[in-house]
Parts: structure tokens; sequence; C-alpha cells
């Protein structure tokens, strides 16, 4: 098999071979010195730029580099993320950042991968399959390699983005602005998707949104290092929670692998060190981490928790999922070693959900996303024989031969021939939070989207929520479509330019507000649009907007009071107060 274009390559010399670097279009040779990127910013957020004229340099941008790895109307497939709606996903000042550093912040699902082959090869390029006969790269050309599996030594992802450093070197103030003005123009067509009542064309405002204030001292907010450079390491806040029965005791988790208790008391609030798992969790490439945690529903009694998170193996990253216990006093861990349950290899370092949580049966129930490569080429989320792309149900008090669980007896597929028994549900894409109502025991999931929408679903056991054969109410691929299948379509799902991460949160049940009693209050990462939703035989009855984050909505949290929380990545976490605001009657004008 011939690898000669990326034989021996290092990753930044094949990208800047593969990028047509040395025929740039436009030269400041002669103009002395190059603007700073700094500059190139300062200019493109403070000046106009032309749409028409900007197309034209994508399209030709250091001999089509742009145009080669990013597609423009949604069908994808390149090396680099569709861009068909980046308009409505990203603020100008992010695309700016994204052109000038491109491997600050690499899209979830377009890391590069290296991979080296037993004839000494080495290939560079985005992961697009990884079956057991062959594994496929698609490289800056465009061009797909294809690889024998077994001929693959090693496989490992990069921190370098595909993405070519400097190419704005190539371009002038103003033509890197006009640039920046065509990609701002690429937002997500009204009539692009089929109208459906669950995925309304608008959301409106309520008159009288929800405030949200800060619940942690400024000094006790979580650190955050935001990834700025290869090889820094994720440390945001994740997961913020309240240990059982412990009225104003908290826990949050950071991405690297530390929790720290808040006490929040009359005399003054205070944070200790609960564990430092840092040395246990991998978290230096992807959304991967530590990312979840789940009190035993007798914690007080055994002090039994449990972790989900990261670990990297062999350079394949696995998701573990681990019971710990807490010390005898219950403010910290105990430092006994962890026991693990599950250990569950991905495909990409990307879509490994994000969420353990116990239901009202007891049970422990994990969300996993389909671990890609992008479209889910695989059919992860439709194949019973796999983990992927499922939510998941154990029960961790008893212990089946040869598992550290047992099956719940009521599982739809225990014995079931070639079926994984932990199966609860399927068709899942990147189930990243999902809760439970204490009122009626639903179980919410917000499932993050592929190209054009994210949903929010309701999830009953047995059933099969449609990814990749569907994404939202739409068609999406016909490859694992079975006649007699039944696909659940979700509750509502939401177009691009509301936002491209769904982060789901919880019905509030609280006393605070009446007229928000059994809403589902869920928001989304990348946008810090918070909404309300109500539904009746799992259909969208009305969705409103009731409130914006100040910070990136990584997680939504709630304590036994009923309150809810926004868990915010950059370290803080707010109070929403309910009282402020009202949710609208079915009668109310929307503004």
């Amino acid at each position: 098999m011939k690898l000669s274009p990326f034989r021996l390559w290092s990753a930044p010399s094949l990208v800047a071979a593969f990028c047509g670097l040395a025929a740039p279009l436009s030269s400041h040779a002669a103009d002395g010195d190059p603007p700073t990127p700094k500059a190139y910013a300062d200019f493109a957020f403070s000046h106009d730029g032309d749409i028409e004229r900007g197309r034209r340099i994508f399209l030709t941008l250091g001999q089509g580099a742009c145009v080669r790895c990013h597609s423009v109307d949604g069908t994808g497939g390149k090396a680099g993320p569709d861009l068909f709606a980046v308009g409505d996903t990203h603020p100008r000042r992010d695309l700016i950042d994204a052109v000038l550093e491109p491997s600050a912040t690499i899209a979830i699902g377009y890391d590069a991968t290296i991979v080296q082959t037993r004839a000494g090869a080495t290939v560079y390029g985005v992961l697009k399959q990884a079956g057991a006969e062959t594994t496929e790269l698609i490289g800056l050309d465009g061009q797909t390699v294809r690889i024998p599996t077994a001929e693959i030594t090693s496989r490992q992802g990069s921190p370098i983005s595909l993405m070519p450093q400097g190419l704005h070197t190539t371009l002038k103030l103003q033509e890197f602005t006009d640039l920046i003005e065509y990609l701002v123009s690429l937002k997500q067509p009204a009539n692009s998707l089929t109208a459906n009542r669950g995925m309304p064309d608008s959301i409106p405002v309520a008159a009288r949104p929800v405030t949200l204030r800060p619940f942690l001292k400024e000094e006790f907010r979580f650190e955050a290092t935001v990834v700025q450079k290869p090889g820094d390491v994720r440390s945001g806040l994740v997961w913020f929670g309240q240990v059982p029965r412990s009225p104003g005791v908290y826990l949050g988790i950071q991405q690297r692998g530390k929790i720290w208790r808040i006490e929040k008391q009359a005399a003054g609030d205070t944070r200790t060190l609960w564990g430092d798992f840092t040395k246990e969790v991998f978290s230096e490439r992807g959304p991967n981490g530590l990312v979840s945690l789940a009190f035993h529903p007798k914690f007080r009694e055994n002090r039994r928790y449990f972790l989900k998170h990261h670990v990297l193996e062999a350079g394949e990253i696995v998701t573990y999922l681990v019971e710990k216990k807490a010390s005898a006093d219950l403010r910290s861990d105990s430092g006994e070693p962890s026991r693990v349950l599950m250990k569950i290899p991905t495909v990409t370092q990307n879509h490994t959900g994000g969420c353990i949580e116990f239901g009202p049966d007891g049970y422990l129930y994990l969300g996993m996303g389909d671990t890609g490569p992008q479209q889910d080429p695989n059919g992860h989320g439709q194949n019973l024989g796999l983990w992927l792309g499922k939510m998941l149900r154990i029960d961790v008090d008893h212990q089946d031969p040869g598992l550290a669980y047992a099956i719940p007896a009521d599982n739809p597929l225990r014995g079931k021939a070639g079926a994984r028994p932990e199966i609860y549900a399927w068709g899942f894409r990147e189930p990243w939070r999902f809760t439970f109502d204490p009122a009626n025991g639903d179980l919410w999931v917000g499932d993050v989207g592929q190209n054009r929408v994210e949903e929010v679903t309701l999830v009953r056991r047995g059933e099969n929520h449609g990814w990749n054969v569907y994404e939202g109410f739409e068609p999406f691929s016909n490859v694992r479509r079975r006649e007699g299948q039944d696909y659940v379509p979700p509750v509502m799902a939401y177009k691009r330019h509301y936002g491209n991460s769904v982060t789901g949160g919880y019905v509030y049940r609280g006393d605070q507000a009446p007229s928000f009693r059994g809403v589902y209050v869920f928001g989304d990462y990348t946008s810090h649009l918070i909404w309300g939703l109500t539904q009746k035989d799992r259909r969208l009855e009305r969705v409103v907007q009731i409130a914006v984050s100040p910070e990136s909505i990584v997680s939504f949290a709630t304590d036994e009071s009923g309150r809810i929380f926004v868990v915010g990545y950059e370290g803080m976490v707010y109070e929403i107060d309910f009282s402020t605001g009202a949710f609208p009657a079915a009668s109310a004008p929307a503004r």
C-alpha cells in the first residue's frame, strides 16, 4: 500500500506542505514588518469586510486549503468541520481567534490523529473510520488514506490542529477582515429544515426573565485553565452538586481531576480539597478528564460514591467508571484505591458522554456517546453489541459472575444474543448531561447534535432514539436503517443559530416560583442561552428563553431544597432566582 505522501513526515512539515504556504495570496515582504496577530484581530473586529471578496479568498487561500478542508452546505465529510452555520454558532471574535490560533481551540471531533504503521510510515490526518479491517484518515489535501488496521502499530491524538498556523500572514489586514466577514455571514437559513412542532423557527424571550446570582464567593471560584496552546491541560469546572443530607455542603469537580468541598456557613464559607485524582485522570486532549460524580443512595451509611473519568492506556483513551469511598467524617475522600466497575475503550478522543446518575430505582445510569468519528460511520449508536451511543444501567450493590456489578432483571436486552445486557436505551450521539424528574422519574437527556440541531429527549427503557439514522427529527443516514424499527423523536430540537452544544438540565420542582413548577430548564454551552420548556405526551408545548449565562454552561445542578444552579466552565456557579421571572402561560404574549 502506497503511503508516500505521508511517509516519515512530521506533523508541522506535513501541514505546511499540504497548505501550499509557499504561494501566499498577498505578501508583506515589501511592506516592512508584518502586522502582529493582535493587529489582525483588532482590525477585523473594528472594520467592515466585504462578503463576496471574503468568499473568493475562502476559495483560493493557501491554494484552496479552506475549501478543501471545509464544506459550507451542511454536507460535512471533509477534514475540517462543516461551516454551514458557523456565523450562528460562533461570534466574530471566536472566528478571528480560530484563524489566528487554530490549535488553541480545536473543534470537537476534528482533532488530528497520528498513525504509525509496521512499514515505518507516519500518517497524519483526521480520523474518519476506525473499523476492524480498515482505518481511514483524511488529510489537508482532501484525500482519504486507507490503512489495514492490522498494519497499525500505534495511533495517538495530536494537540496540533490540521489547520495550518500562520495562514493570516498571507493576507493583508483588509483581506483578512473580508474572510472573517464571509465566515460571519454563514448562517442557517430559516427554511433549511423541515418544519416540526418540536423544532420551532424562533424561540421567544420571556417578558420576565429569571436572574442568575453568583453562588460562590469570588475567591472560591474554581480556577480554570482554558486551553490556549498545544499541551495546555484543561482544568475547567465540569460538575457541582450537594453532598446528600448535608445542607450547605457541596462538591465541585475540575476536569483535570481535583474535587473540592464547599461549605456555606453563617460564619463564612470554606473551601477544602476533597481529593486530588490528577494522577489517575487523563485530561490532555478533547473533552476528556474527570467529568461526573454520583453519590450512592445510601451514601451517608456506606460512604460510597462513583466517578466517571478518562485514562490513557497504550495511547488510547478509555472511559472508566470507578467506585470510591469517603472518609469516616464524610469531609474528604478516604484515600482508598478506586474499584473499577467498567472500562469502555473509545474510538476517538471525543463523544464519550459525560454523566452518571442514580435513578429512582436505585440503579446507576451512565451515558456513553458514540465516541466518533464524526457522523458515526461505524454505526455505534445502532450497534447493540457495543456500549457506545447508549444509556446504560447497572446494579452496583450486587455482582454477577465475571462482572464488578449486576445486570438489573428488567434491563431490556438482558438475555438477547449479541446484545450488551447493560443497555437501557440506544441511538444517542453524545448524551452529555441527563437527569431524573423527582416528581415522576422521567429521564431527561440533552443529546449533542452533529451538523444541524441539538436535541432534548425523554428516554424510556428499551427505546431507540435514532442516531445516526436520524438527527433530531430529520433523516441523517439510511445505512443502518432497519424496516420495522421504531425511532423515538426528541421532545425538542433547536437550530444552530441558538447554539451548537446542548447541556441537559433539571425539571424545576421548587416552591420559589409556581409558574416554573414542572418546567424543564436547560441551556447551551456555546451560546450561553438558558431555556425552559414544557411538554405533554412527549410533545413540545412551549419553550421560552429565560436567561443568559455569564459563562459557558457545562452543567446544571440542584440541591435537596429544589434550587437549580448553572455550572460555568470558567469556574463560577450561579443560582437561578426564579422569583424574579415568570414562565408564560399558553395564552401569554412573548416578546
